[in-house]
C-alpha cells in the first residue's frame, strides 16, 4: 500500500517538475516575439498584465464562477475575464478624468475575495504533457510572430510610410480613447464614433500605466498578446468541454495550424480568406482579436450554466450570471459580429433543452435576454442608432470574390469551394461523445458555427465587413474539432495522427496542383477535386489496412477531413514575410515626426487642420481614407479623412470618393492652405479651436503669406507645422508671449520652447522667433538632406 502511494507521489512530483519546466516557455516566447523592441517595453507590458489583469481577473473568475476544476484553465479564462472588466472600468474612469482606473482592479479583487464567503474549489492537476503540448503551440506562435506577424506592419524605416488604411485607423481610434471619452471621430472632428471601441480601452489603459508608445502597443504587443491568449483560451475551453486534459494541446495545435479553410494560391492574397487569428485582417483589427479572446470565457460560463452542475446554490448561480453579464457587456462594446453568432448558438441550445426537458429553460432564456438588452443598449446609446452598411444580399460575397479574381463566370464553383472549406471543421462533431446526458454544448457550437457561415454568405458590405462572421466562427470550428478528437480512446490517437497527416498531404497536393491565378471554373474546382480524391483514397486504403470497427472508420474519415483544414502557418515560418504595403507613401515623408512634434508641444484638447485628405497625395481618384495624423499626434484633426463609412477601394465613379458632410468646414480648412487670410485663421481658431496647421507639400506648396500669419514651428521632409495664435492686439509692439492652448493637460505648453534647434532643421526666413525642434523626451536625430528617410516611429513617453 505504501509502495503504491510512493509511486503516485513520485509521479505527482515528476508532473510538477515537468510543468514548471514548461511554463517558462510562455514568458520566453513573449520576449522572443517582441525582440525588436527595447526590453523594458515587453517587460512593462508583461508586468501590467500580471498585476492589473491576470491576478485580479483570476480572482474575479474563480469567486464568481466557482472555477472549472483546473487551476491553469482558470488562470487563462480569468485573464480574459480581467480584460473584459478592464474594458468596462476604463471608460468609467475617463468620465471622471481617471485614466488609471484599471489600477483599482487589484484592490477590488482583493476586497471581493475577502468579503465573499470562502469555499474550497475542486482542483485537478493538469498533466505535464498537456502543459508541454500547449507550450509547443506557444513557441510556434512566437516564431510565427517574429518572422511573419511583426513584419506585416512596419514601425520603422521608409516602409512605415506605406501602410494600408486599416492600421492608421486603429491607431487613430486608440489615440482618441487615450485622451477623450466619449470618443469622437478623431480624423474628422465633430461626430461621435459610431463603431465599437472597447478593444481600444485596453490599449489606452496600458499606454497610460506603462508609457509604452501607442503604435508599439497597437501594432505589436497587443496583437501578439491576444494571439497567445486565443491559443491558451481555446486550450482551456477545450479542456472544460471535454473534461479531458488531452483536449488542451489539440485545441492549441488546431488554433495555430488550422483555419485558412480554402487557402488556394489564387486566394491567399485576397482579403476574403483571412479567417484565422494568424492573418493580416486580425492584426490590423484589434476589435476582432479582442472579441475572440472575450468569447472564449463566455462560452465557458455558458457551459457552466447550461450543464446544471448538481448542488449549485442560488448565490453560485448569481455569480455565474454576473460573470456572463460582464462578458456580454464587454463583447457588445467590442464587435458587432460576435454576439449574433453567440445568440444563434444560445437560441438553438435553449430550444434543445426546452424540448428535451418538456419545460422552459430559464437559464438560457435569461442569457438570451441579456444578449438582446446589451446589443440594443449598445446600438442606441453607444452607437447612436447609426445605420450599418451591411445589407442582405445572398451570394454577393462570392460574386465580389469572383470579380476580384477575374472569374466572374465561375461564381457557383467558387462558392462551392469556399463553402466546403468553411464547413470542414464541423465534421469533428461526428466524433463527440458527451460526458453528460442532454449536454446542449454540441448543439450550441454546431449552430453557432453554421450561423457564422450563413451570415457571411447572405450578407454583404462594401468593405467586406460580413467576413468577420466567419472569423468569429473560426473558434467554434476549432472547438468542435477539438471535442471530436478529444473524445477518442488512447489507442485511437495513433490512428487519428496518421489520418491527420493523410488529410494534410491531400490538401497540400491540391494546393500544389493549383495555379497562382484562375479565371475558369475548371481551374477553381480542380485543386479541391484533387485533394478530395486523395483524401478518399487515403481513407479507403488506411481503413482496409486496419480492418477496424465502424468507430475506427469514422475516426479515420473525420481525422482526414480535419487534416485538410491545415493552413500555411507552419510553411510561412520558412522566411520572413513581406509587408502588405501600398506602392506609394500614404504617410508624408517627415509626417510621423511632425505629428509627434505636435503631440509633445500641445495639450490633449488641441486641434489640427491639414491640407491632406487623400490616402494618396494628388491621386486622380481620391480615397478619403487618411487617418495617420490623428494616430501619431494623438490629437484630433478638423478634417483629414472621412472614408470610414464608405468604400475602401478605388471603384467609385468620381474623382473624390465621397463628399464631406460639412462643406463649409472643409472650405475654411482648405482656404487656410491655399488662400490664407487673417479672418480665415481667426475663424478656424475661434469657431473650431484649431491651434495647429500641418501642411504636406506634396498636396500644395505653402502660401507665401502663411509664415507671416502663423509661426512655422517644424519642418521636415515634405511636412511643415505651423502654430496659430490669436489675433495680436492693436499695440504695434505686442508681447512676444503667445496665447497658451486651452488644453487641460499639464506639463506640455503650447507656447514656444526656447531651446535651440537641432541639426538639420530649416528655420523660416523673416522675423520669426527662434523655436525649438528638440523634443523634451527623448530627442530624435533628424538627418540632413532634402528628403530624409523615416528614422524612427517609436515615440518617447506619452504626454499626460
Amino acid at each position: 500500500m505504501s509502495a503504491g502511494r510512493g509511486k503516485r507521489a513520485a509521479r505527482v512530483r515528476g508532473a510538477r517538475v515537468a510543468a514548471l519546466v514548461s511554463l517558462p516557455v510562455l514568458p520566453l516566447a513573449w520576449f522572443v516575439g517582441l525582440q525588436e523592441q527595447p526590453p523594458w517595453m515587453p517587460g512593462a507590458y508583461l508586468g501590467y498584465l500580471l498585476v492589473v489583469i491576470v491576478v485580479p481577473g483570476t480572482m474575479f473568475w474563480r469567486r464568481l464562477t466557482g472555477g472549472t476544476g483546473w487551476f491553469t484553465t482558470d488562470v487563462v479564462l480569468g485573464t480574459a475575464f480581467g480584460l473584459a472588466v478592464e474594458a468596462l472600468f476604463y471608460p468609467i474612469g475617463m468620465v471622471f478624468s481617471m485614466p488609471f482606473a484599471a489600477l483599482l482592479m487589484p484592490a477590488l479583487a482583493f476586497g471581493m475575495y475577502r468579503a465573499l464567503p470562502r469555499r474550497k474549489l475542486p482542483e485537478r492537476p493538469t498533466p505535464w504533457w498537456a502543459t508541454a503540448g500547449v507550450m509547443v503551440a506557444v513557441g510556434v506562435v512566437a516564431a510565427w510572430f517574429v518572422r511573419v506577424g511583426s513584419q506585416l506592419i512596419p514601425l520603422t524605416g521608409p516602409s512605415a510610410l506605406r501602410p494600408n488604411s486599416d492600421a492608421p485607423h486603429s491607431l487613430a481610434l486608440a489615440a482618441e480613447l487615450t485622451h477623450h471619452f466619449p470618443p469622437r471621430v478623431p480624423y474628422a472632428d465633430g461626430k461621435w464614433v459610431t463603431s465599437h471601441w472597447a478593444a481600444y480601452d485596453h490599449i489606452a489603459s496600458s499606454h497610460w500605466i506603462t508609457s509604452i508608445p501607442l503604435d508599439v502597443l497597437t501594432y505589436r504587443m497587443v496583437p501578439f498578446g491576444l494571439l497567445l491568449l486565443t491559443v491558451l483560451g481555446a486550450a482551456a475551453v477545450g479542456m472544460q468541454l471535454t473534461g479531458r486534459a488531452v483536449a488542451a494541446p489539440i485545441a492549441a495545435g488546431l488554433t495555430v495550424v488550422a483555419g485558412d479553410l480554402a487557402a488556394w494560391p489564387w486566394t491567399v492574397s485576397n482579403r476574403l480568406f483571412t479567417d484565422t487569428p494568424f492573418a493580416l485582417g486580425q492584426l490590423t483589427n484589434p476589435t476582432q482579436a479582442f472579441s475572440t479572446v472575450l468569447l472564449l470565457p463566455l462560452i465557458a460560463v455558458t457551459t457552466l450554466l447550461l450543464r446544471r452542475k448538481p448542488g449549485q446554490t442560488r448565490a453560485q448561480l448569481f455569480g455565474l450570471f454576473v460573470a456572463a453579464g460582464v462578458l456580454i457587456a464587454a463583447l457588445a462594446l467590442t464587435k458587432a459580429t460576435t454576439l449574433p453568432v453567440y445568440a444563434a448558438g444560445l437560441a438553438s441550445a435553449w430550444i434543445y433543452l426546452t424540448v428535451r426537458a418538456g419545460r422552459l429553460n430559464l437559464r438560457a432564456l435569461v442569457l438570451g435576454v441579456g444578449v438582446a438588452a446589451a446589443y440594443a443598449l449598445t446600438f442606441f446609446l453607444v452607437l447612436g442608432g447609426a445605420q450599418s452598411g451591411v445589407m442582405f444580399d445572398p451570394g454577393a460575397t462570392f460574386e465580389y470574390m469572383a470579380d476580384q479574381m477575374g472569374g466572374g463566370s465561375a461564381v457557383a464553383v467558387i462558392a462551392a469551394v469556399v463553402a466546403i472549406g468553411w464547413l470542414m471543421p464541423a465534421v469533428g462533431a461526428l466524433l463527440i461523445r458527451r460526458r453528460l446526458p442532454r449536454d446542449p454544448m454540441p448543439v450550441f457550437l454546431v449552430f453557432g458555427f453554421l450561423a457564422a457561415l450563413t451570415a457571411s454568405s447572405l450578407l454583404y458590405d462594401d468593405g467586406q465587413a460580413q467576413l468577420f462572421f466567419v472569423r468569429t466562427g473560426f473558434i467554434y470550428g476549432v472547438l468542435l474539432a477539438t471535442w471530436g478528437l478529444g473524445s477518442l480512446e488512447r489507442r485511437q490517437y495513433y490512428v487519428a495522427a496518421i489520418a491527420l497527416l493523410i488529410g494534410a498531404a491531400a490538401i497540400y497536393w491540391g494546393r500544389y496542383r493549383s495555379p497562382d491565378s484562375c479565371t475558369s471554373a475548371e481551374c477553381f474546382a480542380q485543386p479541391l477535386a484533387v485533394a478530395l480524391v486523395i483524401a478518399v483514397l487515403g481513407i479507403g486504403v488506411f481503413g482496409l489496412v486496419l480492418r477496424g470497427s465502424r468507430r475506427t472508420w469514422a475516426v479515420i474519415a473525420v481525422a482526414v477531413l480535419l487534416g485538410m483544414t491545415v493552413s500555411s502557418t507552419a510553411v510561412s515560418l520558412r522566411e520572413f514575410a513581406k509587408p502588405s504595403l501600398t506602392e506609394y507613401a500614404s504617410i508624408a515623408p517627415g509626417g510621423i515626426e511632425a505629428a509627434r512634434f505636435i503631440r509633445r508641444n500641445s495639450g490633449s484638447g488641441d486641434l489640427i487642420a491639414t491640407n491632406l485628405h487623400c490616402h494618396r497625395a494628388r491621386a486622380s481618384h481620391c480615397l478619403t481614407g487618411s487617418y495617420w495624423i490623428a494616430g501619431y499626434a494623438e490629437r484630433r484633426v478638423l478634417v483629414q479623412g472621412w472614408a470610414y463609412k464608405t468604400r475602401v477601394d478605388d471603384a467609385y465613379p468620381h474623382g473624390v470618393q465621397s463628399s464631406y458632410w460639412d462643406e463649409e468646414t472643409l472650405r475654411l480648412n482648405d482656404e487656410a492652405f491655399t488662400k490664407p487670410t487673417r479672418d480665415v485663421l481667426e475663424t478656424l481658431r475661434n469657431r473650431y479651436g484649431v491651434q495647429w496647421l500641418l501642411l504636406d507639400e506634396r498636396v500644395s506648396a505653402p502660401p507665401k503669406n502663411l509664415d507671416r500669419l502663423t509661426e512655422l514651428r517644424f519642418q521636415y521632409g515634405t511636412v511643415r507645422v505651423y502654430q496659430v495664435y490669436a489675433r495680436p492686439p492693436a499695440n504695434p509692439f505686442p508681447s512676444p508671449t503667445p496665447t497658451t492652448s486651452p488644453s487641460q493637460t499639464p506639463g506640455f505648453p503650447t507656447g514656444s520652447p526656447t531651446q535651440t534647434p537641432s541639426p538639420g532643421q530649416t528655420l523660416p526666413a523673416g522675423n520669426t522667433t527662434t523655436q525649438s525642434f528638440t523634443p523634451s523626451l527623448p530627442p530624435p536625430t533628424f538627418p540632413t538632406g532634402t528628403l530624409p528617410t523615416q528614422i524612427t516611429t517609436t515615440p518617447g513617453f506619452p504626454s499626460p
